[in-house]
């Protein structure tokens, strides 16, 4: 074991046995960890995104625009399978979709838009694109927030190369805070937690190699957003 790792994990156990032992929190740390997860208090909250919704809208835009991502608009459910098939034929892709079982018929009429071939359930890599759905939107950043389940599996989020989201208009909160509030009120409503929450701004990207920009290194090279202005049921 080199000296820089037993440095270390001597750092580590040191600092645990400082606070009651090896793995061991007194009680006070006990005690103050359960109230502030019974009473969570936000933090500093940044003022651009204290907006009115059609402002907040306008900001997640923006911010999803200057991190690489694609924005689109329907008025309705109806209107996401057209949005895609554009989108696709745009970008010369192929018009071949696996899209989470959440959103898939009857909740979206995808069957409508007869260029598309539409698959439900998890993504193994050889998918050209994918559809999941988003539990909110973050206007200060342009993040979306993605949640864990069988109605959403996460292989979506990151395996194919292409990843469409969509979000209804409603669901874009002005920050971080108020998203993990209404994470927490859907946890205490009893209804599913997620195993994961993952926090997607913009395509996959990276610079580590000579400093030169790579998109997909890491997951998609594209993320279009396809937002729902009024989430009504497909008739």
């Amino acid at each position: 074991m080199s000296d820089a790792r037993n440095d270390i994990l001597g750092a580590v156990k040191a600092a645990l046995k400082q606070a009651g032992g090896a793995g061991k929190a007194d009680t006070t740390t006990v005690v103050s960890a359960s109230q502030r997860l019974g009473d969570p208090r936000a933090n500093l909250i940044p003022a651009r995104g204290r907006l009115g919704a059609k402002a907040r809208v306008d900001l997640f835009i923006r911010e999803a625009e200057q991190a690489s991502a694609t924005v689109a608009r329907v008025s309705s459910l109806s209107g996401v399978p057209r949005e895609v098939a554009r989108f696709l034929a745009k970008n010369n892709l192929p018009m071949t979709l696996k899209v989470a079982p959440g959103i898939a018929e009857p909740a979206i009429p995808w069957t409508r838009e007869t260029l598309l071939s539409v698959d439900e359930g998890r993504a193994d890599g050889s998918e050209s694109a994918s559809v999941s759905r988003a539990f909110a939107g973050i206007a200060e950043t342009g993040t979306l927030v993605m949640l864990s389940g069988s109605d959403n599996p996460t292989t979506l989020n990151f395996l194919p190369p292409t990843h469409v989201v969509v979000i209804s208009a409603s669901e874009i909160t002005g920050d971080y805070e108020e998203s993990w509030s209404q994470l927490r009120e859907k946890g205490q409503e009893g209804r599913f937690m997620p195993r994961a929450v993952n926090w997607i701004t913009g395509p996959s990207r990276t610079a580590d190699i000579e400093q030169t920009l790579l998109m997909g290194a890491h997951g998609p090279q594209r993320l279009h957003i396809v937002i729902v202005d009024e989430e009504t049921p497909a008739p």
